[in-house]
């Protein structure tokens, strides 16, 4: 299957602003990346409008990622924080039309690093509160042709969503047409025995892959296995991107929050264009090439 590649911009910056996008994107399509991955961190950040217009110009296609930082809440919190939250999501969706982006991506349920321990009982209960405060999102995500696809986290950046298997409970009984998951092989790597097995239990509501080595460094210097997910991904008939998302150590906040303590490669670019040719080789090796 042939798949098209992309980089988040949070490989060079953090919030990303219009004139980091108009310097970032000329190069991201000159190295031979499909996809550009747009973060949203705060309303007004960047120009949807012209964020369109640019990546038209140097031929990339968006996606977007939802940020959950602190006070944005879905569960365990009063209403006006969930209305807040809320209209957050549907200002996403918007961008996310307007970039041309099929997705919304990210753990849009409570901010990262929030984390309570929960019984069974509980967590059951959260995902239902889950699902009622997502709805409305979802429903005008459906109207804009968007989905919103809800990323599991690692056990030290949420206690509710950790697992392929989570979020599929999580999810279950909203529509389809506008929710899914966002599967992270780094998130993966920590939670899931086996990372194939997690993508094929997903099969019919994986919305978004993002990917990095085990340490948020370029994919291929680890050791996943690759041709295994790239095998997988193929079986639960995923078509969409292979976006690298890792985070730069040169960035204070964006550094800290992701705890990124020393350069994951001998530069940013280095990452991301090494990250392309690995997984453009193993993409075209498919599951049954080996790695190189």
């Amino acid at each position: 299957m042939t798949r098209n590649l992309g980089v988040n911009t949070w490989v060079w910056t953090s919030p990303l602003d219009d004139r980091k996008l108009a310097e970032l994107a000329p190069k991201i399509a000159g190295w031979g990346f499909d996809v550009i991955e747009l973060p949203v961190e705060n309303v007004g950040d960047w120009d949807a409008r012209a964020a369109a217009k640019l990546l038209d110009d140097v031929g990339l296609a968006a996606s977007v990622t939802l940020v959950m930082g602190e006070g944005r809440e879905l569960v365990a919190a009063d209403r006006g924080t969930v209305a807040a939250t809320r209209d957050y999501l549907r200002h996403v969706v918007d961008v996310a039309a307007t970039v041309g982006s099929p997705v919304i991506a990210g753990p849009a349920y409570a901010s990262v690093g929030r984390t309570w321990r929960m019984d069974d009982q509980e967590r059951a209960a959260r995902y239902a509160e889950l699902r009622d405060g997502l709805g409305p999102v979802v429903e005008h995500a459906v109207q804009a042709d968007v989905s919103v696809a809800i990323e599991p986290l690692n056990r030290y950046e949420t206690s509710l969503i950790n697992t392929v298997d989570q979020a599929l409970e999580a999810v279950e009984g909203l529509p389809v047409e506008g929710s899914g998951l966002a599967l992270d092989v780094y998130h993966m790597n920590i939670e899931e025995t086996d990372i194939p097995a997690a993508i094929r239990r997903a099969a019919g509501r994986i919305d978004h892959v993002q990917v990095c080595a085990n340490d948020r460094g370029a994919p291929g210097a680890d050791h996943l296995d690759w041709p295994g997910i790239i095998g997988a991904l193929d079986t639960a008939d995923y078509g969409g991107p292979l976006v690298i998302e890792s985070f730069t150590a040169e960035n204070e906040t964006i550094a800290t929050a992701a705890s990124i303590w020393r350069p994951l490669a001998e530069s940013q670019d280095a990452l991301a264009v090494n990250g392309l040719v690995f997984l453009r080789d193993v993409v075209a090796r498919g599951p049954e090439g080996g790695m190189s």
